[in-house]
């Protein structure tokens, strides 16, 4: 059965890849971690105090990407997309070093940690996982914004709503299930933006490496890279990926179902903010209670 032990890497991956915000190119190297180390962020090219754990309490001004920040302010932004990866494939520890202040955007997806990840293979620890168990309904909403979470036994949902103005995003809405298993589309749905805001975006200094390489570009109702849409619902399923990414930086997997309309890096964060700032909304269950549940479905990893 799959999903009782922690689990990490086998072996240290290597990726190269541009920022898309910073523009800079950076290497990146995943590598094996003990038992109870959690996700942990380390700036190579900074000599001291240059650790940044994946935590909710440490992430700042979550805007365009999720950004995180140690007590020194050392930061790594846009780490959303390999937090997912890490999610689906189950990597509890890891060690993520990094010569810049930036994750590699790669192809706007996943789907290239994801293959890297199944590449070298998942080690089984010997130390239970922790699940984060919610246990009443907690909600946040900022206007027409909105997020809840409610109790769910032992799966995650998010339940997604997207609304734009554009003609050709309009509105849509899309129901994930963890334990349906079938992670793929998530995985390879790419980050978008719309033309009319790109010279916005780059006037704040941003999107310095952004390209129809790495992103879907969609002006009025044409999508203008060539090879269009992965999937008819990769809009809205890339910000299921980004949901997804955020809720690890709780620092386990939770066991909840999540209803969101135009949500984003901002309210999951402020959501995460809530629920775990007050006990009587959650409990930490340990992965030895869900062996006595034979009925539980544990989530398969992607398609190769």
């Amino acid at each position: 059965m799959r999903g009782i032990n922690q689990k990490t890497l086998k072996e240290t991956i290597t990726l190269h890849g541009v920022g898309l915000h910073n523009g800079k190119n950076v290497n990146l190297y995943l590598k094996p971690a003990e038992v109870n180390h959690g996700i942990k962020f380390k700036r190579i090219d900074i000599d001291s105090n240059n650790i940044v754990e994946a935590s909710y309490k440490n992430v700042k001004s979550p805007v365009l990407c999720t950004r995180i920040e140690n007590s020194g302010g050392i930061s790594i932004s846009t780490i959303e997309h390999l937090m997912a990866a890490f999610y689906g494939e189950e990597i509890d520890n890891a060690l993520v070093e990094i010569n810049s202040g930036e994750v590699p955007i790669l192809d706007g997806s996943s789907i290239d940690f994801v293959e890297a990840i199944k590449s070298v293979g998942i080690e089984e620890q010997k130390a239970p996982r922790k699940y984060i168990k919610i246990l009443k309904k907690v909600e946040v909403q900022e206007g027409p914004k909105y997020v809840s979470i409610e109790p769910l036994n032992k799966d995650l949902i998010i339940d997604f709503e997207i609304v734009y103005k554009n003609p050709l995003i309009r509105t849509r809405r899309k129901e994930f299930k963890l334990s349906d298993g079938d992670l793929y589309p998530i995985y390879s749905s790419r980050t978008f933006c719309l033309y009319e805001d790109i010279d916005r975006i780059r006037s704040l200094g941003l999107a310095k490496g952004g390209s129809l390489e790495n992103a879907i570009v969609v002006q009025d109702n044409e999508i203008l890279n060539p090879q269009g849409l992965r999937n008819r619902h990769e809009f809205v399923a890339h910000k299921i990926l980004d949901c997804l990414g955020d809720l690890l930086l709780s620092g386990h997997r939770i066991h909840g179902h999540i209803k969101t309309s135009q949500g984003g890096h901002y309210l999951t964060n402020t959501l995460l903010r809530k629920v775990l700032s007050d006990n009587s909304n959650w409990t930490l269950e340990s992965s030895t209670e869900e062996q006595k549940d034979t009925k539980y479905n544990e989530p398969i990893a992607a398609r190769a």
